[in-house]
């Protein structure tokens, strides 16, 4: 039953897939056949900025899953253990940050990274480092943010700064608030689901990477589509006078974004190119806000976070995540 749903879960994806691929390319002849509503200059508009971000943001999605996909086939959490060390827990944040910096996984997939380097001994607070650095400090976010802001290099170093700053004291506080604890939910059944799929493609590693990369493709779509249509009808219509007013305000407007991040739960490899669209609304505080706090903790990873830790941890969690980004945003616009 579950592998019927599986499928046709992939099916669907399939469908919306070239659906999507057949409305860019045929799209203007299907004019005609639409709604007076959808001929409307709002309506283009909006179409307009949801294509826009759409296809500047899947080429990075590709190259990201893809990146993912080889890290979570041929790199064991072994040899990540290795260069983080368990002594001197405050000094070894510093290494979790570098750690956290080669993998180019996304927000979509670290949960579960992070609960098997805790499972295999990793201290949790680094466990928590790791996962909040690698959405954002990988080689692959860092390209897909100068792409999207390579007008204002101020974000792209922003957003790296920020991020590595914010980590150290995420896992600071966190070590100090809960110290050696395990944050982890006691399972009942350890089954023989734990890393089921790759003894079961172990001898095709790279059908497992296509696998994967296809999977986690169609996983981060969904959030990507939904993301970019509620950024272009906020743009659309939303008062603009109300966006100035909030976007332009230092105090207020990180605040938002960083609301509207944890909402919409986009993948780290094309909120860029979201956040870029708002750039002429939106103070760089604001977008910094956004294009920190949205990979660290938004909604799904809330959700994966409750299934694998103790509902304690992931709400102490997400509040030092909230203040830490929150406070640096605020200090980066007084400093810059």
């Amino acid at each position: 039953m579950n592998t019927m749903r599986t499928w046709s879960q992939e099916l669907l994806g399939i469908l919306l897939f070239i659906l999507f691929i057949g409305l860019f390319l045929a799209g203007d002849r299907l004019t005609p056949f639409l709604p007076d509503v959808m001929e409307n200059s709002s309506f283009t508009n909006m179409v307009t900025i949801f294509l826009s971000i759409l296809l500047e943001a899947v080429p990075f999605i590709l190259i990201g899953v893809f990146a993912s996909a080889i890290i979570q086939v041929f790199v064991s959490e072994n040899m990540l253990q290795k260069l983080v060390p368990k002594r001197f827990p405050y000094l070894a944040l510093f290494p979790a940050v570098f750690v956290g910096a080669l993998l180019p996984i996304c927000e979509c997939a670290i949960v579960p990274v992070a609960r098997r380097l805790i499972k295999k001994g990793v201290p949790a607070h680094l466990a928590m480092v790791i996962m909040v650095t690698a959405p954002i400090l990988n080689p692959i976010v860092l390209a897909s943010t100068y792409y999207a802001f390579q007008n204002n290099l101020t974000i792209v170093f922003g957003r790296m700064g920020i991020a590595a700053v914010a980590a150290l004291l995420i896992g600071a506080l966190l070590y100090k608030l809960f110290g050696k604890k395990n944050p982890l939910r006691v399972e009942k059944k350890e089954g023989h689901d734990h890393h089921h799929h790759e003894h079961q493609h172990g001898s095709n590693k790279i059908l497992e990477t296509i696998v994967h990369a296809s999977d986690e493709f169609f996983d981060m779509g969904k959030y990507l589509i939904i993301g970019a249509l509620i950024a272009a009808g906020f743009q659309t219509f939303l008062d603009r006078e109300i966006l100035n007013a909030v976007g332009s305000n230092e105090i207020f407007g990180p605040a938002v974004m960083m609301v509207f991040a944890y909402v919409v739960s986009l993948c780290s490899e094309a909120d860029a190119f979201v956040a870029s669209s708002f750039g002429s609304i939106f103070t760089s505080g604001s977008l910094l806000a956004f294009l920190v706090y949205g990979p660290m903790i938004d909604f799904k990873n809330t959700l994966l976070m409750l299934a694998y830790f103790k509902k304690r941890f992931v709400l102490l969690f997400i509040g030092v995540v909230t203040v830490v980004v929150y406070v640096c945003t605020l200090l980066f616009q007084i400093l810059f």
